[in-house]
């Protein structure tokens, strides 16, 4: 797409609409005697045309101040100014407009017969209609008459324009990931970074693993959390139950978000039956969530709005969800054994993966967007071209026989090295492993006890160890987080492949989930025993 002209006037008329709507008047006067553009804008014609003829002479003066207006316009305006001042026998207002004001001082240089009416005007004892308005004329026409001439000068500009551009220029940034997503922070829009990314160069929180319980999030007695996400600034922790209900939490307090307006008023974001997946858009201002009756809904976060509502997105759960990096289409994967791909704007579905044996739990678009990548319960890994739907490469994370069919149950590209992704799939191990298929390497829990020389007894002695159901990854990627079936949180430091701590218990029943806040060393673990936990170092 090529660039759009942008006339240098246009940039000038951006900045003297800041400066008068900011009341720096002497600086938009300036501005504009230096660059010859002026600003001959209101915010509504009829309603200036309303003010100029019902004599609402004070707002007519502010808006004309930091217009250029032709000369003759500006003389008659300002001559029927000083009529009325003399009929409601203000003299001395009337007296000091014309002797001081630039246009009338240039009407007495130009028309001295017209200016001295006035001034003959002004020294009567007493004022007549049929001599201040002559041949059959009166105030009425006359204001009608000037607000006429005036209306031609001036358009209509939609306020803070300047303000309002810049603001869609640094959505369309982060949209694109040319800016950092952090609403925590305030923005220093000249250097083009948050003002915490500014504190990050002197002081940087170093990644580290959770060891303590902060806050635990209760549900009710027949309830319990199937999904959780953070958002991508860090301000909500939303939560998908089993019963249908969609839940913003404050993640700082774990309490319910009673800022939302219609969480306040106890309404929610709900489904019709149990919620299994949910994602965020990248500028964080729409929420999807799929759930069991194969049902897609997006909802803007900030309202609890539904903003498009796919029913019949598949025929079985969605298990999956994730937003295209310019927010315009939602990938999603289903127990029907497909992925597709949403157009958000039509709600039509765009594209359809088929060629999986089993479920698909995950499904992901590449780093560059040109590819998708899906993970299935017949234990392999699918790379997918996003325009033809084709099936480019099929692998499976591990070699073993015994452990092929092993199902796949996420995916996650890592932040360092998008090419490559951690592979989560039931057994004691996860995979980093490119895009491409290649296995770079295993992380696998450890047998209690240490190495031993006689096999039989450790084989009789030694417990099995847990499943990995579910895994994450801190932001920077530097730790990755494992959950066994035991319940039981691992942490690998990524940067050695070591498992350097485990919580042994994260709640008292099964632990369905994980996920990571997007900045903080702040995890949120969540259990079919009715809560989530976050836990920080």
């Amino acid at each position: 797409m090529g660039e759009l002209p942008i006339e240098s006037a246009d940039v000038t008329r951006l900045i003297l609409q800041f400066l008068k709507e900011n009341s720096l008047f002497a600086t938009l006067n300036a501005l504009q005697e230096e660059t010859g553009v002026s600003l001959n804008t209101v915010d509504s014609i009829e309603t200036f045309i309303s003010d100029v003829t019902l004599g609402n002479w004070d707002v007519v003066l502010k808006a004309v101040t930091s217009m250029r207006l032709p000369a003759k316009k500006l003389v008659d305006l300002y001559e029927q100014i000083v009529l009325e001042l003399i009929e409601m026998r203000e003299l001395e207002t009337a007296r000091a407009l014309l002797r001081q004001n630039p246009s009338l001082l240039l009407l007495k240089q130009r028309e001295p017969e017209r200016f001295l009416r006035l001034d003959h005007l002004l020294g009567r004892t007493y004022f007549d209609q049929r001599e201040a308005y002559p041949q059959g004329s009166s105030k009425e026409k006359r204001r009608a008459a000037v607000a006429q001439s005036l209306s031609k000068e001036i358009t209509v500009v939609a306020p803070s324009r300047l303000l309002t551009l810049l603001g869609d220029s640094l959505k369309w940034q982060r949209h694109t990931g040319s800016l950092p997503v952090n609403v925590d922070y305030k923005m220093d829009l000249f250097r083009g970074v948050t003002f915490k990314d500014r504190l990050q160069k002197h002081v940087k929180e170093a990644e580290t693993f959770p060891r303590n319980l902060k806050q635990t999030i209760t549900f009710g007695k027949k309830s319990h959390c199937e999904v959780a996400r953070f958002s991508p600034d860090g301000r909500f922790l939303v939560s998908g139950s089993i019963d249908g209900f969609i839940e913003v939490w404050d993640p700082a307090t774990g309490k319910l978000n009673k800022e939302l307006a219609y969480q306040a008023s106890e309404e929610f974001m709900m489904h019709d039956d149990s919620v299994l997946s949910l994602a965020f858009s990248k500028d964080e201002e729409f929420l999807a969530s799929g759930s069991q009756d194969g049902a897609i809904k997006v909802w803007q976060i900030l309202t609890g709005k539904c903003v498009r509502r796919i029913d019949q997105a598949h025929g079985k759960g969605v298990t999956s969800l994730c937003f295209s990096r310019d927010g315009s289409q939602v990938l999603s994967a289903s127990s029907d054994l497909t992925a597709k791909v949403h157009g958000l704007k039509s709600g039509k579905t765009i594209k359809v993966f088929r060629g999986h044996h089993s479920f698909i739990n995950d499904a992901i678009f590449t780093h560059d967007g040109t590819r998708v990548v899906t993970a299935s319960a017949d234990g392999s890994i699918k790379v997918w071209d996003l325009k033809t739907s084709d099936c480019m490469l099929t692998f499976r994370p591990t070699t073993s026989q015994q452990m092929k069919d092993i199902p796949v149950l996420s995916i996650t590209l890592l932040p360092k090295t998008p090419e490559h992704m951690l592979v989560c799939y039931r057994s004691s191990s996860v995979a980093i492993m490119s895009i491409s298929g290649l296995h770079v390497r295993d992380l696998t829990l450890e047998t209690p006890g240490g190495p031993s020389n006689n096999e039989e007894k450790e084989k009789k002695e030694t417990p099995a160890l847990p499943d990995i159901v579910s895994a994450t990854l801190s932001p920077k990627g530097d730790w990755i987080y494992c959950v066994g079936d035991n319940s039981a949180l691992y942490c690998f430091n990524a940067n050695n492949n070591t498992l350097e701590h485990t919580i042994p218990k994260l709640h008292e029943k099964m632990t369905i989930g994980l996920t990571h806040h997007p900045h903080k060393n702040l995890l949120a673990t969540y259990s079919n025993d009715g809560t989530i936990n976050l836990w920080v170092p």
